[in-house]
């Protein structure tokens, strides 16, 4: 018999199940895990959409994740558990004070240095929260910090603003954490990039790694290495996060006690790994001589300098052909330039570089502030005579590791991976994929195609829409004013107009069968939304609404407002007894008809392109609150009410969906903030482009629900052909 699920979900892991791949994104995984450290990070960072980086992610996992020591007994309390890593962080903290007296040069390193895993932390949690694993009692303890560290959905309180804000108060200013040059900005070694991408790779695979991630979890955050060196007060307590470390070993057996532990030893390692780094490279930066940093500057802008010089020749070679020379020997260079004409006192007491790089001077502007004041003590030196020998000193803090860990991962091979097509599968196989995307990547082309295909077939209610009994999906010329009277005006003429109380309630049976109809959809309530917004993807006006009303679908992580949790109570008290969606026995339940997956399966298909499909993301979330207004909701629970069902879930979204200031209002608010940016950066032309596919967005739910105008169109249609 199947296992029937019933809130709380205290699952501590999921089912282990082996990660299916097809043969290309095998092929393109292996040419990503050869590229160095800081490809391998910004791939993981901007590309949640395809199988090749899911691969990599398994693989990066697998080559961090060893079974590591983590120093405490197997069956290690919480406190205990506490304890020890308290231990650390007092070690840390010891090397960290002492990082605190550093000349600017040394301090600006070490805070750009620690600037990529500072501003990422957290990131674990972006989609630990997901349809396999709602509403899991961990998940829902780990969503209340994950909506604490994204500032309550503010994110000027978030943790990663907070930050950002600290390092520029410090001198350090970087670009967005998802720009191309944001690494270079960081100066990032690629030990650095190695730890970011394992912390990237896990919030790619966070379902089937939950023993692991509580454990990184806790000891990231309880360490508190960023809010030890940015001096800031941490912002989960360490006995909130002992609480849910607690709560996950109540839940854990043997097994996953020994994978938090490893998740345990793995933070542990990394964080003690970086913080010698910072201490390494601190050093390397007090004792770099002189004549290095100089070098350093040079070389940084040799390769844009060559053919600017025309005329000037140093030791009797024209610049030109020195900095465009690949075999460029700065300390031969230096030798000569400090001998040159160009670095010789001249009678105002400067030098004739030192006037070039001044404001007037041909070379204004081309050094910043620091790079100019390395240059000016290096002139000020060479005038007062000092002829050092020069050493140009390469820096390689951390290499040795990184070399090591970036084999790890090249050699990773992880025997749960296995290379296998699709082929030909039905609905519930499809749902059982999708609700388990991360262990059938290889289904995520289906799933692409299949989103794309229902967008297109959606448009054509453009026409006819205006027909729908609880939509109007007929397109309209874009403006703010016009899609809020659109909205409007299907609130108030098509769901609230229409409604009178019933009559005549139908017959239990047939009330039972109705919700069940609906029950599908709601067991994957806002998986839409879940994957939007994440770490990189946050900077829109709109996001952090999204994240927002994500957040309140699923009670904040209350697990008594949280709606899957909901569903079931309502289910239940129709005698309606299923197994989770995660679950194989799932496919084979008979309470749900089996002609309504087509509705779910939209919405996991389209969550799982964030990215290729933010527009509709974004059409489809005003259709889909609003749809929860009015009369189909009222008669629902006046339904529910005469035959003493549980109504919780429509009531819920009766009120949290309205249209005044609910998720109706703020997901039309939301398409109006994102227009507004299209607008301000690529003109008119680019609204109406953007503006289509949002619209076919709200095409795609209408196409669900109007049955009858869609009936008619097939019935035109064949008309026409007779």
């Amino acid at each position: 018999m199947a296992t029937l699920f019933e809130p709380p979900d205290t699952i501590a892991a999921l089912p282990v199940r082996p990660f299916e791949f097809s043969a290309s994104a095998r092929d393109a995984a292996e040419e990503i895990v050869a590229q160095p450290p800081e490809a391998l990070f910004r791939r993981l960072l901007n590309d949640q959409e395809s199988e090749a980086v899911w691969l990599t992610s398994r693989r990066v996992l697998d080559a961090f994740l060893t079974p590591a020591r983590s120093g405490l007994p197997a069956a290690a309390s919480a406190d205990e558990i506490a304890a020890h890593v308290a231990g650390v962080r007092a070690e840390i903290a010891t090397v960290i004070e002492s990082l605190s007296g550093l000349d600017p040069d040394a301090r600006d390193a070490v805070l750009r240095q620690r600037a990529p895993l500072g501003l990422l932390s957290g990131c674990w949690l972006d989609t630990a929260s997901q349809p396999a694993t709602q509403p899991s009692v961990i998940v829902n303890r780990l969503f209340v910090h994950h909506f604490a560290l994204r500032g309550e959905a503010n994110p000027r309180r978030s943790v990663h603003y907070r930050r950002r804000h600290r390092l520029e108060q410090q001198g350090v200013f970087l670009p967005d954490i998802a720009a191309a040059d944001f690494l270079g900005a960081a100066a990032a070694r690629p030990l650095t990039a190695l730890h970011g991408s394992f912390y990237l790779a896990l919030s790619r695979l966070p379902a089937n790694f939950l023993p692991e991630l509580v454990g990184v979890h806790y000891v990231t955050l309880a360490l508190g290495v960023d809010d030890l060196l940015l001096g800031l007060a941490p912002m989960l307590a360490e006995a909130d996060l002992r609480g849910v470390l607690a709560a996950y070993l109540e839940l854990a057996g043997p097994v996953e006690r020994a994978r938090l532990h490893t998740g345990i030893g793995c933070a542990l390692d990394l964080e003690r790994e970086h913080v010698a780094m910072l201490a390494e490279l601190a050093a390397w930066q007090r004792d770099q001589p002189l004549e290095s940093k100089v070098a350093a500057v040079i070389a940084r802008h040799a390769p844009f300098a060559g053919r600017h010089h025309k005329g000037v020749r140093i030791g009797g070679r024209p610049l030109a052909e020195t900095f465009t020379d690949a075999e460029l020997d700065l300390a031969e260079f230096l030798s000569e330039f400090r001998e040159s004409a160009q670095v010789r006192r001249t009678p105002d007491g400067l030098s004739a570089f030192t006037r070039a790089i001044k404001f007037g001077g041909p070379m204004f502007g081309i050094f910043n502030e620091r790079e100019a004041a390395v240059f000016a003590e290096w002139v000020a030196s060479v005038q007062a005579g000092d002829r050092p020998a020069i050493e140009v000193v390469t820096n390689s803090v951390g290499d040795a590791a990184a070399a090591a860990r970036s084999a790890s991962i090249r050699a990773s091979r992880p025997a749960d991976v296995v290379i296998a097509s699709v082929g030909e599968i039905d609905d519930r196989q499809i749902f059982h994929r999708l609700v388990n995307i991360e262990n059938f990547a290889n289904t995520l082309p289906l799933a692409g195609q299949r989103a794309e295909r229902l967008f297109e077939a959606a448009e054509v209610l453009f026409d006819c829409g205006a027909d729908g009994r609880y939509t109007d999906a007929s397109y309209f010329d874009y403006s703010a004013e016009a899609l809020y009277e659109r909205a409007e005006r299907v609130y108030w003429d098509k769901l609230v107009a229409p409604y009178k109380p019933l009559e005549e309630i139908p017959d239990r049976d047939e009330v039972v069968f109705a919700q069940t109809t609906y029950a599908l959809g709601a067991l994957v309530d806002a998986t839409w939304i879940h994957r939007t917004a994440n770490l990189g993807r946050c900077d829109r006006r709109g996001d952090a609404a999204l994240f927002s009303i994500y957040a309140d679908e699923m009670g904040y992580g209350d697990l008594r407002k949280n709606h899957i949790t909901l569903i079931h109570r309502a289910l239940r008290s129709m005698d309606v007894l299923l197994p989770h969606i995660r679950d194989e026995a799932f496919m084979e339940q008979g309470e749900l008809p089996d002609a309504l997956y087509g509705f779910s399966l939209h919405q996991l298909s389209m969550a799982l392109f964030p990215d290729t499909y933010y527009n509709e993301i974004l059409g489809y979330n005003l259709a889909i609150e609003m749809f929860g207004l009015g009369e189909l909701r009222l008669h629902e629970i006046q339904k529910l009410n005469h035959h003493g069902f549980d109504d919780c879930y429509e009531q819920a979204h009766l009120t949290i969906d309205n249209i005044s200031a609910g998720h109706s209002r703020q997901a039309a608010d939301i398409i109006v903030a994102y227009l507004d940016e299209v607008r301000r950066v690529l003109g008119d032309a680019a609204v109406e482009r953007e503006w289509r596919r949002v619209w076919r967005g709200y095409a795609s739910l209408a196409y669900f629900v109007e049955h009858a105008v869609l009936k008619r169109i097939a019935d035109d249609e064949l008309s026409m052909l007779i």
